[in-house]
């Protein structure tokens, strides 16, 4: 994973610190599914705004392709 990527997905899990949520599973790839869920319940939830939420959203499908994920729901 690239220094970027790391970075962007790092700024996901500061996030959803915000709301208690700490994700881990021992498996990157599994993480990240977990975060991606996590999000789509704060986005249903009203909790993160829409530009935000694309934003995360491309930041965890970038970080799973590159750790090996085929594709991300």
């Amino acid at each position: 994973m690239n220094l970027n990527t790391h970075q962007e997905l790092m700024k996901v899990r500061e996030y959803l610190k915000r709301f208690a949520i700490i994700v881990y599973t021992g498996s990157p790839l599994d993480d990240i599914v977990m975060m991606d869920l996590e999000l789509d319940d704060l986005y249903e939830g009203k909790h993160l705004e829409s530009a935000e939420f694309q934003k995360y959203k491309l930041a965890l499908r970038r970080a799973y392709l590159e750790a090996g994920g085929e594709k991300l729901r």
